[in-house]
C-alpha cells in the first residue's frame, strides 16, 4: 500500500533523494522517530529539580510506570536491563502511533523495522544468559534428561528462532493491517469521517502491540537469567 502523501518523503524529494525516500519510507520515518525520541529525552533530562515541572512530572510517571512493571516481572536483579527494555517499549510505541498522524508512515508497518527490533532483543537475551551462566548457559538448550538431549536441543533451537519470527510478524501484521484498513476507509468514505473510530482504536492497538513486544522481551531476558532446570 502506498500512501497518497508522506510529508518527509516530499522533503527528501526537494533535496534530490526522492527515489530513496519512496523506496525506503520506513527508514526515513525511523530517522524521524529517532530524532523525536532523542529530543524528548534531552527535554526530560534538562533542568531536573526537586520541585518538578509539569513536563518532568509527566516523564517521571511514564518512566517509573515502565520500570515498576518490569521489576515485577524480572525482580530487582533485572533492574539493570531497564534502559534497554524501556527503549524498546518507547521506540515501538512511538513508531506504531506515528501512523495516526497525517503525512506519516509508521516504521513498524515494515518487516525490515520489526525484524531490526526483534533480532537485537533475541541476541541480547543470549548475551544475558552467557553473562550470568557462562558456558553453563548451554544447559538451557539441553533439557533435564541426558538421553533426550539431541531432541530437546533441536526443539530449543527452533523455539528460539521462532521468537524472532513471532516478534517480527506479530508487530508487523497488526500495524500493517491497521494501515490497510485506514487506507481502505479513507478511500471509500473519508469524507464521512468513517475512519475516525478505527483511528481511535489505533491508539489502543499501538499501545497493546508495544506492550506485548516489551513484555515478551523482558520475559526472554528474565528466562535467560534463571538457572536451567
Amino acid at each position: 500500500m502506498e500512501h497518497p502523501y508522506l510529508f518527509f518523503v516530499k522533503l527528501f524529494e526537494l533535496v534530490g533523494l526522492g527515489h530513496f525516500a519512496h523506496v525506503y519510507p520506513h527508514v526515513v520515518y525511523t530517522w524521524v522517530i529517532m530524532v523525536f525520541l532523542i529530543g524528548m529525552g534531552a527535554i526530560a533530562s534538562k533542568g531536573i529539580s526537586m520541585i518538578p515541572s509539569t513536563a518532568q512530572n509527566v516523564f517521571e510517571v511514564i518512566i517509573s510506570s515502565i520500570e515498576d512493571f518490569m521489576i515485577t516481572v524480572t525482580g530487582e536483579e533485572g533492574r539493570w536491563l531497564f534502559p534497554v527494555a524501556a527503549t524498546v517499549f518507547l521506540y515501538v510505541f512511538v513508531c506504531n502511533i506515528s501512523g495516526l498522524i497525517p503525512g506519516f508512515f509508521p516504521p513498524t508497518a515494515s518487516l525490515n523495522t520489526t525484524l531490526s527490533c526483534a533480532l537485537p532483543v533475541v541476541i541480547f537475551t543470549h548475551i544475558i544468559g552467557i553473562k550470568y551462566h557462562g558456558a553453563k548457559y548451554i544447559k538451557h538448550f539441553l533439557g533435564p534428561v541426558w538421553w533426550m538431549i539431541p531432541l530437546i536441543f533441536v526443539i530449543e533451537i527452533i523455539g528460539h528462532t521462532a521468537r524472532i519470527l513471532s516478534l517480527t510478524f506479530r508487530l508487523f501484521g497488526n500495524i500493517m493491517g491497521h494501515e490497510l484498513v485506514l487506507g481502505i476507509l479513507f478511500g471509500l468514505a473519508g469524507a464521512f469521517f468513517a475512519p475516525l473510530p478505527i483511528m481511535a482504536l489505533g491508539i489502543f492497538v499501538s499501545f497493546v502491540q508495544a506492550f506485548v513486544f516489551f513484555l515478551l522481551s523482558i520475559m526472554y531476558f528474565s528466562g535467560a537469567m534463571e538457572h536451567a532446570h
